[in-house]
């Protein structure tokens, strides 16, 4: 008997069946009128979830690639910014930009904390020559997320641009990326947006499209003038073979989306993060950040002394199908992280909670049996225990 196995990742993340549907089509032509429609529907979809007028231009890439591309165009070799690290993505920001020849200045943080908008001030009233920041919108590495609202206030009647991986973050936290006055924000496919890997996506503002003409840094397809240009109909759009099928895939995702709308997808969130939260702390173990800085898309917790984690994810991958996802980088061995964002149910962490129960009880921690699914159960039902 085969078993569909439920990913509780922080991506790729479970697909809901339309976007399924979609993918088992047979391919059709780039330079169609069929396609065509697909790019309107893809532009019009991104922009209600960004929350922009700007267009968004899509990429046959990772949201690494976004962030390539960013780095790329909006910047010259030698410019000075400032990259704010949180976690693993927040450093890959800041390598990316190092990569490029920038002069990256750090700000970090001990993992599992957020970013504080004090202390990005205090940099930028100290070094007046920065032109731009680069954050991480909700670092998956950590289960952490930053008020990127607030810290837009920092740079928003400024020349500064701030730069913002919502990779996994888009979709499923609030984005206002015209009214809070973002310049950049790239995200990707495989995360909130319920769509398969393989799609970045990148919007800038007009701020940004200026400082764009300027940049001296190297590059051809990750050129984002020349996609502007083709959604723009000034060519061919776009200009490079695309992937099509990921895009009619994403379309459809984000169609759904617009269907149940950003305000309730927010809510959905939060309370599976909460739920989870209770999960967590019925079976006596920590969440790693702050519960006020805990993510709404992955919730990180800390492994129990003296239990070997990996074998934990183990088993729950083997025996019940079941995908959670350990530590990175320095946090190896110490955490285990559930996501719970895009395309998942309160049903979902119902189950990944009553198989977690068993595997850590197979690895000998000790804990009351059944409470963290009757907590789970008492949260999504709008009790507080």
């Amino acid at each position: 008997m085969t078993t569909e196995k439920l990913l509780m990742t922080p991506g790729p993340t479970m697909l809901p069946p339309s976007v399924l549907e979609v993918m088992r089509r047979q391919i059709i032509h780039h330079r169609t009128k069929d396609f065509e429609q697909t790019l309107d529907a893809l532009q019009q979809g991104l922009k209600h979830v960004y929350g922009t007028k700007q267009v968004v231009i899509t990429l046959a890439s990772s949201g690494s690639g976004a962030m390539e591309a960013c780095v790329s165009n909006l910047f010259s070799v030698n410019d000075k910014v400032l990259a704010v690290s949180i976690g693993n993505f927040g450093d890959r920001f800041a390598k990316i930009a190092q990569c490029f020849g920038l002069d990256v200045i750090r700000l970090d943080y001990e993992w599992g904390k957020a970013a504080v908008k004090e202390d990005i001030k205090a940099i930028l009233d100290k070094e007046k020559d920065i032109k731009g920041i680069l954050i991480t919108h909700n670092e998956t590495s950590t289960g952490v997320s930053n008020d990127i609202k607030a810290i837009s206030e920092l740079t928003r009647d400024t020349d500064i641009l701030l730069c913002v991986d919502a990779i996994s973050a888009l979709g499923g936290l609030e984005m206002r990326f015209d009214e809070w006055g973002i310049d950049c924000v790239v995200a990707g496919s495989q995360k909130a947006l319920m769509a398969p890997p393989g799609l970045g996506f990148i919007a800038l503002s007009e701020k940004a499209w200026n400082a764009a003409k300027s940049s001296n840094i190297p590059k051809f397809y990750f050129d984002l003038k020349k996609y502007k240009a083709g959604i723009e109909g000034l060519g061919a759009n776009p200009p490079y073979t695309p992937a099509i099928t990921t895009m009619m895939a994403q379309a459809e995702a984000l169609k759904l989306i617009m269907e149940e709308g950003l305000e309730n997808i927010y809510e959905r969130h939060r309370r599976l993060a909460l739920a989870t939260q209770k999960g967590v702390k019925a079976l006596g173990l920590e969440l790693l950040p702050d519960e006020k800085d805990s993510s709404y898309i992955i919730t990180a917790v800390r492994a129990p002394e003296g239990i070997n984690i990996k074998n934990v994810i183990n088993r729950m991958n083997n025996e019940f199908d079941i995908m959670i996802t350990g530590g990175q980088g320095k946090l190896k061995g110490n955490i285990f992280r559930i996501g719970h964002c895009g395309y998942c149910s309160g049903t979902d962490i119902i189950k990944t909670f009553s198989a977690l129960e068993i595997c850590l009880e197979k690895e000998g921690y000790k804990f009351e049996s059944g409470m963290a699914v009757k907590a789970i159960q008492n949260e999504l039902r709008g009790e507080r225990i």
